[in-house]
């Protein structure tokens, strides 16, 4: 099978999420306080159900498990990755993830949270919380117990266009004004440290897990240097933001015709800007900003036409 498989977006309430979701995207978000779609995602939390195709209807779980040659046989019980949008209208909590050992033992076999973002939007000025300044565990854990958040919290500014890459055992939040779009391993573990006072409609602070937060946070801070390499191909710019175990992301900035190889078990592709038509040996397929899709290991060649921006990432 070369047919790419496209998803239908999967919406979920948070309390700082808003509308902007549906203003940029032009998505039909079910909430007010909408806060994350679920693009392309396996996870029991909110398995992606397929639009198009000989699957279409079962969810992408189901594919994974009963079509593995679609995957190229890559293997594994859970599908790895999970791409979404965020829209922080408000701030989100200050929180941290654990690595995939930590997760297998404490949270019931899920995966650990290594993720990173693209900034597609944000208001000027926009910040977000990356690090923290305690040299120990255990000025770490005074800080928190003080409240010293102002202290203990790094806030970097951010641009339309920036990418930070979150390594599992980060401290970190998007801040109020921001659209991301987010790839992550298959998790959907978070561990709030601190949530601004909050409470809920219900007139509840939200829970925090201060305990494993402690246990999985990485202290010093450890910074990490995004190199990204720019090369072009024929009608095709292409962005290369980070490589390694855990997943590669890009971005292509096509202007033309882009003639491609597929040379990976599979790619997901989300557009973020544009419209464009996508060519491969079982037809045309087109998308536009705020799609979302599949290319199979056996998509091999394929041409994307338009002018438009797609976030891609792969093993």
């Amino acid at each position: 099978m070369t047919e790419p498989l496209f998803f239908a977006p999967i919406f979920k309430e948070r309390i700082w999420g808003g509308k902007e979701l549906e203003d940029k995207f032009a998505y039909k978000v079910p909430y007010d306080r909408t806060g994350e779609c679920w693009a392309i995602s396996a996870h029991l939390n909110g398995p992606s159900i397929v639009e198009n195709g000989p699957f279409s209807g079962k969810t992408l779980n189901e594919v994974w498990r009963e079509n593995p040659e679609v995957f190229d046989h890559y293997g594994g019980d859970t599908f790895p990755l999970l791409t979404k949008i965020l829209d922080a209208n408000q701030d989100l909590s200050v929180q941290v993830h654990p690595d995939n050992l930590y997760a297998n033992l404490y949270e019931n076999g899920e995966l650990g949270k290594t993720e990173c973002w693209y900034i597609i939007d944000c208001k000027e000025g926009a910040e977000m919380i990356y690090g923290h300044n305690a040299k120990t565990k255990e000025e770490f854990i005074r800080m928190i117990e003080n409240g010293d958040w102002d202290k203990l919290l790094r806030r970097v500014k951010v641009k339309p266009g920036d990418f930070f890459y979150v390594p599992s055992g980060t401290i970190h939040a998007l801040c109020e004004g921001t659209v991301v779009l987010e790839t992550q391993q298959s998790s959907d573990t978070t561990y709030r440290v601190y949530d601004y006072e909050r409470r809920d409609e219900n007139g509840r602070k939200r829970e925090l897990h201060l305990e494993k937060a402690i246990d999985v946070t990485t202290v010093p801070h450890i910074d990490v240097d995004n190199k990204f390499l720019i090369s072009k191909y024929k009608d095709i710019l292409i962005t290369t933001f980070i490589e390694n175990q855990f997943f590669s992301v890009h971005k292509w900035e096509i202007d033309g015709i882009a003639s491609l190889t597929m040379d990976k078990p599979f790619m997901l592709c989300s557009v973020i800007n544009g419209n464009g038509t996508l060519r491969s040996a079982e037809g045309d397929y087109s998308f536009n900003k705020g799609s979302h899709f599949i290319l199979p290991a056996k998509t091999k060649n394929f041409e994307i036409s338009g002018i438009c921006e797609l976030i891609v990432s792969h093993l």
